[in-house]
């Protein structure tokens, strides 16, 4: 019978459990400490990492009873080992290499970056490889190349600065809509219009191609927008915060498609996954959509909870390790902060 993986994430703000049998999602229960972030205009470390220990255990069992199984039943434990942020990955893997050992089960330490790719086949099935891999959230913006998901992962490209979630979360900051960033400009930018002030195109030049045509950079446009800003403000002049809001979004998924559907052509791949937080954002997946269409490259997204942190997507990754016979990790396996693209899980 298919294992039974349960995958634990605590990189940032979320507490996730998911349960996995193959690409089969039992459970996937989520602890966000979103909310006592808000006031401080982002993501704390400190405040995060005393959320995940208040509210591991009970998420735990809440994704053993939707899933209706036992600690007994799982055969491997999955957790994010890096990168992200270290208090929060030691609250997850000090608790993962805690029931391992109470259940006498494998251990999987894996990457968190990865896991956001595996977790598109629990909605689409298996991935075609070689696949082409766009991530975006608050602390990534990456272009990954994907020969073999269980046994790494080709980087072609990243964020030289400010991630496209990072710049979503500043600017949102700056226009006085709250945090997080991305779903309200996302709803903010409905009701205006992308086209009426020309924010530029990061690393998008001639003479970006050489060096950096997978890269992306959004601190230039997050200072032009708060140039703009001020620029009215000086001026008495209200500001049209719909309009901000939709052009600083469509300069952001310009780029990120831009890039992505480049990235498919020039190696000739005709898959292209998102995935990510900021792959929820309703103009990015409507561009990469028009745009590969052209092209005839398929594009795959999972559904918007999926696209955000969870425990889903470690058990799937944790589940396609198994599945491949790949050995699990020691139990003194670390917690990476800045764990490498190309490390798909800890070695044993």
């Amino acid at each position: 019978m298919t294992a039974l993986v349960l995958g634990i994430e605590t990189s940032c703000d979320e507490t996730g459990i998911g349960i996995v049998r193959g690409h089969t999602l039992l459970a996937d229960a989520l602890a966000s400490s979103v909310d006592q972030h808000a006031r401080f205009g982002g993501v704390v470390p400190e405040v995060a990492s005393r959320a995940h220990l208040e509210a591991l255990v009970p998420t735990m069992q809440r994704a053993l009873d939707e899933a209706k199984v036992t600690l007994a039943d799982i055969d491997a434990i999955a957790v994010t080992s890096g990168p992200g942020l270290a208090g929060a990955l030691l609250v997850g893997v000090a608790a993962a290499k805690g029931y391992a050992l109470a259940a006498e089960k494998p251990i999987y330490g894996v990457n968190h970056l990865a896991a956001h790719v595996a977790v598109d086949t629990l909605e689409h099935g298996p991935l075609p490889e070689p696949a082409i891999a766009m991530l975006v959230s608050g602390g990534h913006s990456s272009l990954l190349l994907v020969d073999d998901l269980t046994a790494g992962v080709t980087p072609l490209g990243a964020t030289i600065d400010d991630a496209a979630g990072e710049a979503f979360d500043k600017v949102a900051r700056l226009l006085g809509l709250g945090f997080p960033g991305g779903p309200i400009i996302d709803r903010s930018a409905r009701e205006g219009d992308p086209g009426s002030i020309a924010f530029p195109r990061g690393l998008t030049a001639p003479k970006d191609q050489a060096a950096h045509r997978f890269d992306f950079s959004f601190s230039g446009l997050k200072t032009a927008v708060a140039r703009w800003v001020e620029a009215r403000e000086r001026a008495g002049e209200p500001v049209p915060v719909a309009d901000v809001s939709a052009s600083f979004q469509e300069a952001v998924v310009d780029v990120l498609t831009a890039k992505a559907i480049d990235a498919c052509l020039t190696n000739g791949v005709g898959t292209l996954v998102i995935g990510g937080g900021v792959a929820a954002n309703s103009r990015l997946r409507v561009l990469a959509e028009e745009r590969a269409a052209k092209h005839g490259i398929a594009v795959r997204v999972p559904r918007p909870q999926l696209c955000t942190d969870n425990g889903a997507m470690v058990a799937a990754l944790g589940s396609h390790l198994v599945a491949a016979g790949v050995a699990p990790s020691r139990l003194d396996l670390p917690a990476d902060s800045a764990m490498n693209l190309t490390t798909v899980s800890v070695p044993g």
